[in-house]
């Protein structure tokens, strides 16, 4: 007589428990050995950068010369993908656009190989490579979402909406409240042209949420369109309700199709009272507000902001988003590449 196959063994108590615990653990292992693997890669691609620039600056080399080791490393090495000549001028081009090993092996070397060339191709400024990819170490973004948010120029929007949070929210939540806010915001993803009406718009940004939560940024969560609230018997809509998890408190956001009236906040005030006294918790922070519009002046802005008692923010929104011509929409071609390095080599 066999034993029953430990698949219909009865398990004893707390069983499940501990396995999940092992998952998690082993899970955890996986992750932890690929981030080094990766670490280890990204840094032998820098290394190999490094001395490709070095023996040519040092020996005069010419371009020739990656071609070759391209076939040697290939021939030498040829269950390891990543030594075409193409992935050699991206280590070269690596090398020399982070010649401080520090910073590869402190920020950079947990993104990606794919990851770097993106801020490789789309950033010429140090400090911006450096700042996008800091933030998608944060969020964990994917290489596909850290190429948008660079095109989009994310970081660049980020902090820019007209507010008076310095006036009307405590010292320690008011730097978090406006970078949490952007100026303008880019809805092109909902394909509508500029003679959609508030409630088109509202009703693409519900259908595409996903990408809308993706745009408003990290923390985000959202709670409904549309969302009654029943003041003295009178009924009042909000157009649009989310929570912040980080802020700890709910963002009204009210759409108006067209230029930015100091009147608007009037209602959007109205809202943030009726939403803190009738759905803010006791452990909430004050409800903040965000109007968005297709345009304003930023001075009447700043000024019809400066009187009211209540957190808020204004900011634009596009619909239709032309990328600015510098940013590319692929990696470089392996001549453009070239063409780069022979014109920064020149003395």
């Amino acid at each position: 007589m066999t034993d029953r196959p430990a698949s219909l063994t009865p398990a004893p108590g707390g069983y499940a428990d501990w396995l999940a615990e092992l998952k998690a653990r082993i899970h955890g292992a996986q992750q932890r050995a690929a981030l080094a693997v990766n670490r280890e890669l990204v840094l032998l691609y820098w290394q190999i950068g490094s001395d490709i620039l070095e023996r040519q600056q040092r020996e005069g080399w010419g371009a020739k010369v990656i071609e070759r080791l391209a076939h040697d490393l290939r021939t030498a090495f040829p269950d390891m993908k990543g030594f075409s000549r193409a992935n050699l001028l991206y280590m070269r081009a690596f090398a020399q656009a982070w010649p401080d090993s520090a910073i590869v092996q402190q920020a950079v070397g947990h993104l990606p190989w794919g990851h770097n060339l993106v801020l490789l191709s789309k950033l010429k400024n140090p400090e911006q490579r450096l700042a996008y990819a800091e933030r998608a170490i944060t969020h964990g973004w994917s290489r596909n979402v850290l190429e948008m948010h660079i095109e989009t120029r994310l970081l660049e929007r980020e902090g820019k909406a007209v507010t008076n949070f310095d006036l009307r929210l405590p010292a320690s939540g008011t730097d978090l409240a406006r970078q949490s806010l952007k100026d303008p915001y880019l809805f092109d993803f909902l394909r509508i042209g500029e003679e959609a009406g508030e409630r088109e718009i509202e009703a693409a940004l519900v259908q595409h949420i996903t990408q809308f939560l993706l745009e408003l940024g990290a923390g985000f969560a959202f709670v409904g369109r549309q969302v009654l609230l029943d003041v003295g018997g009178d009924e009042f809509f909000i157009d649009l309700l989310f929570y912040h998890l980080k802020l700890r408190c709910y963002v009204v956001i009210e759409l108006k199709g067209g230029k930015f009236k100091p009147e608007h906040l009037g209602q959007l005030g109205f809202y943030l009272t009726a939403v803190d006294r009738q759905i803010k918790s006791e452990h909430d922070n004050p409800t903040i507000g965000l109007l968005l519009c297709k345009s304003k002046n930023k001075v009447v802005a700043e000024y019809a902001l400066g009187d009211k008692a209540q957190p808020m923010g204004v900011a634009e929104y596009k619909l239709l988003q032309s990328l600015p011509a510098e940013l590319q929409t692929s990696l470089p071609s392996i001549e453009q590449i070239e063409a780069e390095l022979a014109e920064r080599d020149r003395p």
